[in-house]
């Protein structure tokens, strides 16, 4: 298994626990995402997993709604991730990108590691579960958001930063880079 593997599978499993610590009476509240409930953003992360199958030609498979069932609609979209990724040949598949020719994996450890960190913490906020972010992967997707430029400004991406709280920590910075509010 790859680093990236690796950390796929621990994001998506840490994902995984937030998603099913939602109490059922919590999944219609809203999120830092404008416009977007909590089962919103789980259903844009499940989305996301298709549309990047989708770019080296494979197909999400069939798993329940994200309204009927959000742990096991999540399980199944990253089933398939997760075994591309395990896959060396096909971890190692290119593809055209937003921003040029990429593999599969790195396009995964680029978009998708980060969407699970960011929007793990907006799932969080969203249901009052705990937003804590491990201080290692608060430094990647810091790395991560510095490297995208301004395309982490465009349109249906992140609005603008905010300005954090006096005293901020690492992971209220990133938050607010983000435009969201720590």
């Amino acid at each position: 298994m790859s680093e990236v593997s690796e950390r796929y599978r621990r994001l998506g499993d840490l994902f995984a626990v937030k998603i099913a610590a939602v109490p059922a009476d919590r999944w219609e509240r809203p999120s830092p995402c404008e416009g977007w409930t909590a089962r919103d953003i789980v259903g844009h992360v499940i989305n996301a997993q298709g549309m990047f199958l989708g770019f080296i030609g494979r197909e999400a498979a069939p798993g329940p709604s994200v309204k009927a069932d959000p742990p096991g609609a999540w399980e199944a979209a990253r089933a398939n991730v997760q075994a591309s990724l395990e896959d060396p040949t096909t971890a190692a598949t290119e593809f055209q990108g937003f921003s040029g020719l990429t593999t599969f994996e790195a396009a995964i450890d680029r978009f998708l590691c980060f969407d699970l960190v960011v929007h793990g913490w907006d799932l969080a906020r969203a249901t009052g579960l705990d937003e804590a972010i491990a201080p290692e992967d608060v430094a990647r997707v810091q790395a991560a958001a510095d490297a995208f430029g301004e395309m982490l400004r465009s349109p249906q991406a992140f609005g603008p930063a905010v300005e954090p709280p006096l005293g901020a920590n690492d992971q209220q910075k990133l938050i607010a880079f983000l435009g969201r509010q720590p």
